[in-house]
């Protein structure tokens, strides 16, 4: 047994080699398995985004005092933990602003709190893509104009986007809906504000403040209201003209050009609209974004479009070459451009002339301007040109539907002059048939789906001959249903003891619409 031994502990001897590889090996995989366990349980993983989401390997961070967005308001950025954590020390979280878009919080997972949706330049540089931010702004009634913003522009494949949320039920709202979204502080309230509101006007200035905050932290700035859609994505157009201090839309409703380059600036008369644009981060853009905050501030009265023009008009003129189309403009160092009418569309030039059509050009973006029956108006238009996403129920009925085909006599579609009396001869015959239909809805509980309804005279809130002169507005032309009806009055809820039973109504496009179930058809 000794001599058993002895030999066994000589052959363990002269192997000892094999042995000391054997067991260094053993120890290194080891240390590396640790390694890989640790730094999968804790260290960053870089997401790996579907076509709905923006790239990016950034994590949410409190950025210094100097960031804070509304720090004039005496709101100082707080940051979690410790009274000591520097300045510079990133806080890396799951977060609203690095998920993909549409990406639903964990499951178990708590709201933030408020003061982590501040905004800040770090914030706001979790979601730039090429220099770019592009920004709307609004409170809880715009909810499904928000949604729908961002659907349209992330399906478009745009996602350095965000959303500032005026009151606290927004906020929290788009954040379980996986929507980056900020506050601003503005406590807003929940409804509707109403055209011409002080509610409005506070919209008004809180967009030019927010304008004025941003510009300073380096990234250019779309900036967008929620009434609008984009169709196409506008950043290859935007990055054609580089020069450009800013590119704005404009209410004009003659064309300057026939194709998809800039509006001539002489020769645009239509006011500029600040529905929709485009600010470069220069000294120029800066300077006018806060003359023109001051100037609301300091008097409440000016509505902030009008305070736009008027300081932009400071100084119109020379242009600023012969190609770009940009001109000098406000201090005369600003150098502006308009974009196109035709692409960039208002409510008159997408919903009534279709110019974008005659001139056959793909549109950028539709603004629901130049209509008449306030938010509900605005919801309706974007439904008849089947761009607005609505909710599944929106495309179910208890009573189910009831459509028909309008007969209109050609001689009131074509026949004689353009006229008064022409224009409600076509209107009113189309009246009574829909008249009827709303009965047979009624008696049958069923949802009528509206007919398309032909004018030939324009609606507008001041004197014209018919259609505005230099228009692209056909004769007749298939008009908006806010164009006859009050569409904002039909939606409400009424008495019924005085108005008689509710009838509800569809688009006229709505049989057409692809997100209509197969079932309805």
């Amino acid at each position: 047994m000794a001599s058993w031994n002895q030999k066994t502990f000589k052959d363990l001897t002269n192997s000892k080699p094999l042995f000391l590889t054997i067991y260094t090996v053993v120890i290194v995989g080891v240390i590396f398995s640790s390694i890989y366990v640790f730094s999968a349980i804790y260290g960053t993983k870089s997401p790996s985004y579907t076509s709905w989401s923006l790239s990016s390997s950034l994590t949410p961070s409190y950025a210094p005092d100097g960031d804070s967005a509304y720090a004039d308001r005496g709101l100082k950025p707080s940051r979690p933990g410790t009274e000591a954590r520097r300045p510079d020390v990133v806080l890396k979280t799951p977060s609203t602003w690095t998920r993909p878009i549409w990406e639903l919080p964990p499951p178990g997972a708590k709201m933030p709190p408020l003061k982590a949706f501040r905004l800040t330049k770090q914030l706001v540089k979790q979601r730039v893509k090429d220099n770019v931010i592009i920004v709307t702004f609004g409170n809880y009634a715009f909810m499904d104009f928000i949604l729908n913003w961002v659907k349209h522009l992330t399906d478009l494949g745009v996602y350095n986007l965000l959303v500032g949320a005026m009151d606290t039920k927004l906020l929290e709202a788009l954040y379980w809906k996986g929507i980056p979204v900020f506050d601003m502080g503005s406590h807003m309230t929940t409804t509707d504000p109403g055209w011409g509101s002080p509610a409005f006007h506070k919209m008004g200035r809180e967009k030019v403040t927010l304008i004025d905050t941003m510009l300073p932290f380096g990234y250019e700035l779309l900036m967008c209201d929620t009434d609008m859609v984009w169709l196409k994505n506008p950043l290859p157009y935007i990055a054609r003209f580089p020069g450009a201090d800013l590119l704005t839309s404009t209410d004009q409703v003659v064309p300057t050009v026939v194709d998809d380059s800039l509006e001539v600036w002489q020769h645009v008369t239509g006011a500029y609209n600040i529905g929709i644009f485009h600010w470069r981060p220069t000294d120029s853009a800066k300077k006018l974004a806060k003359e023109w905050r001051e100037m609301l501030l300091a008097d409440e009265k000016i509505w902030d479009q009008n305070g736009f023009n008027e300081i932009v008009h400071k100084q119109l003129g020379p242009s600023v070459d012969d190609e770009s189309g940009l001109v000098y403009a406000f201090d005369g160092n600003l150098k502006l451009g308009f974009l196109p009418t035709s692409i960039f569309c208002s409510g008159h030039t997408f919903f009534v002339q279709a110019m974008y059509q005659q001139l056959r050009l793909e549109p950028y973006a539709v603004h629901t301007t130049f209509q008449y029956a306030g938010t509900e108006g605005k919801r309706h238009r974007l439904r008849e040109a089947m761009v607005f996403i609505d909710e599944p129920e929106y495309y179910n009925s208890p009573g189910g539907f009831l459509s028909f085909k309008p007969s209109i006599p050609k001689h009131l579609l074509l026949d004689g002059e353009h006229s008064v009396e022409s224009h409600f001869a076509l209107v009113n015959y189309q009246l009574k048939q829909i008249r009827t239909a709303l009965a047979i809805a009624s008696l049958l509980n069923r949802t009528l789906v509206m007919p398309p309804l032909w004018c030939r005279f324009d609606r507008l809130w001041f004197p014209h001959s018919g259609t505005l002169e230099g228009s692209m507005t056909r004769q007749p032309f298939l008009c908006p249903l806010d164009h006859v009806f009050e569409v904002n009055v039909m939606l409400k809820e009424l008495p019924e003891e005085e108005f008689g039973p509710k009838i509800d109504i569809r688009e006229y496009s709505f049989l057409e619409n692809p997100l209509l179930p197969n079932q309805f058809r």
